[in-house]
């Protein structure tokens, strides 16, 4: 028993199992039939009803030949289950569904077309995306990172063996050259200076003991040499007496013999000056000796004030106070800011083209709106040998102190090109009165391949076309945007843009694409992807 199409009320009883199947591909086979005869566009739902027809069809077989082999003996065939007859009676509404919702298709399609961009050509105005012309260059450098670090870092060290008292300073403090910065225990500093001045004091005394031995010494040079003086006139008048026979040879020999022994007295009273004159200038070199001890003791003594070499930023504190110090440990690390250094590792491919004292462009991602000029102040000679990249050194002035230390940077070496106006490839189109023009966004080069001398001027002809073409510039008139064909010169092509040589200034705007072919004059209208002014 299956429902009749034609009267959905009642119920027909099929006798026959192959006279049941027949209605069953009669009835389903009507339904396709009506849904293919349905102009419009298959769906997902189409093909999905195109399963449960298949399914459905299945099963109702099945279940006719097991009916068949169960009951082959018995005259009547019914397909009274209830099951199937529930999935028949949905499996028709869903199709019936379908054939309704096909049947709008068509409708909806024609609809949809009456409203496309090609059926506006009366009047309407053509959408087009705009853009601002901008100089540009056209091929971009390769941008090199590296690390931002201080122009210098210097470490201040204890220089002297003593504990830390005091730290002044903390990470991040600003200080000048010269300031304070720590203290350290002077005690035995200051110990040993009182020693060495007391040395030094002994020493001085030591010269003017022998400075008055010389005073005496030229003393007894001088008596002697007066004695020298008499004993020589006594001797004289002895020996004029002793000729004149007044007085005895004896005491005119014993006269001469005085004079001699006075001159020998003489001779070494001036030896003993010249000695104690060698003494006082020993004692005078003991004592530049300790002077020099006493300043140098002195000099270890304002050790023990820890100050700053050079005027910049604390980056790094090493050690606390109380901690004890020896000869060269590292207190604290400074920093000098005033100029931050980036070392970037260069391709030996780019390395011609890099000299010492270039301007460079520098990017940091911590002040991405912020343009920096740094100059090449090195060029490593050394390459590494596996990466062949070679070290540059850029030095970037920091005289507001805005930039640390480790932050990224991203350096281009940048040649002085001139920048021009750089558009998209897709704003080009030919000329009109060239062959094979088209439509804004499509561009053609036609170059031919014989080189033949017959062809020469053609080979010129396509290479002047080449490297002219028209933009559509928008202009605002009486509260309507329309667009105006302008010639232009065409430069240099890259990555989809080419350059814009004379035709088109910095500023104006121009038609990137457009939605159909635009002649002079027509009016347009902005899309959401055009720039604004």
């Amino acid at each position: 028993m299956i429902l009749d199409m034609n009267k959905p009320h009642k119920q027909v009883k099929i006798t026959d199992p192959v006279a049941a199947n027949q209605l069953i591909n009669i009835q389903l086979n009507s339904v396709v039939k009506t849904e293919v005869a349905m102009p419009g566009v298959v769906t997902e739902r189409s093909r999905s009803a195109g399963w449960a027809y298949a399914d459905l069809k299945s099963r109702l077989l099945a279940n006719s030949t097991s009916a068949t082999g169960e009951k082959g003996k018995k005259e009547n065939y019914l397909l009274s289950s209830t099951s199937v007859r529930s999935l028949f009676i949905s499996c028709l509404v869903g199709i019936a569904l379908l054939t309704a919702s096909c049947g709008s298709s068509p409708k909806e399609s024609a609809d949809a077309q009456s409203q496309s961009p090609g059926s506006r050509e009366g009047g309407g105005a053509t959408p087009v995306d705009v853009a601002i012309a901008r100089t540009d260059l056209l091929e971009k450098q390769p941008e090199y990172t590296g690390n931002t670090t201080p122009f210098r870092i210097v470490s201040v060290r204890s220089q002297v063996e003593a504990r830390l008292l005091a730290l002044n300073l903390d990470v991040g403090d600003t200080v000048k050259q010269g300031q304070n910065v720590g203290q350290l225990d002077d005690a035995i500093l200051s110990t040993e200076l009182k020693q060495a001045e007391a040395e030094l004091a002994a020493l001085k005394s030591e010269v003017a003991r022998a400075t008055n031995q010389v005073s005496n010494a030229r003393a007894d040079v001088e008596r002697a040499r007066l004695e020298v003086v008499q004993a020589q006139a006594d001797s004289e008048r002895q020996q004029r007496l002793f000729k004149a026979g007044a007085i005895a040879e004896q005491t005119a020999q014993q006269a001469r013999t005085q004079a001699k022994t006075a001159a020998q007295a003489l001779r070494a009273a001036q030896e003993q000056v010249r000695t104690e004159q060698q003494a006082v200038a020993a004692a005078q070199g003991r004592v530049l000796a300790q002077q020099a001890l006493v300043a140098q003791t002195k000099e270890r003594s304002s050790y023990a004030r820890l100050t700053s070499p050079i005027t910049g930023i604390v980056t790094e504190k090493v050690t606390e106070p109380g901690n004890l110090l020896q000869a060269g440990s590292e207190v604290l690390k400074i920093g000098d800011f005033n100029r931050v250094k980036v070392v970037v590792q260069v391709s030996e491919l780019e390395l011609a083209q890099i000299q010492v004292g270039q301007s460079v462009q520098v990017r940091l991602d911590a002040f991405p709106d912020q343009a920096l000029i740094g100059r090449v102040t090195r060029i490593s000679p050394a390459a590494d040998a596996t990466a062949r990249l070679i070290p540059v050194e850029v030095v970037i002035p920091n005289n507001q102190g805005k930039i640390g230390s480790g932050l990224l940077a991203r350096v281009n070496f940048e040649n002085q090109t001139q920048q021009r106006v750089v558009v998209p490839q897709t704003a080009i189109q030919k000329q009109a009165g060239s062959k094979n023009s088209k439509g804004t966004g499509e561009t053609q080069t036609n170059v031919p391949q014989d080189s033949s001398p017959a062809n020469t001027s053609g080979i010129a002809k396509a290479k002047s076309q080449d490297q002219s073409g028209e933009v559509f510039v928008v202009k605002d008139t009486e509260d309507k945007t329309k667009v105006t064909a302008r010639a232009v010169m065409l430069g240099k092509r890259a990555d989809g843009r080419v350059e814009i040589l004379s035709g088109l200034q910095t500023g104006e705007r121009y038609v990137v694409r457009s939605g159909k072919p635009l002649k002079e004059g027509d009016t347009v209208s902005l899309s959401i992807l055009s720039e604004k002014q």
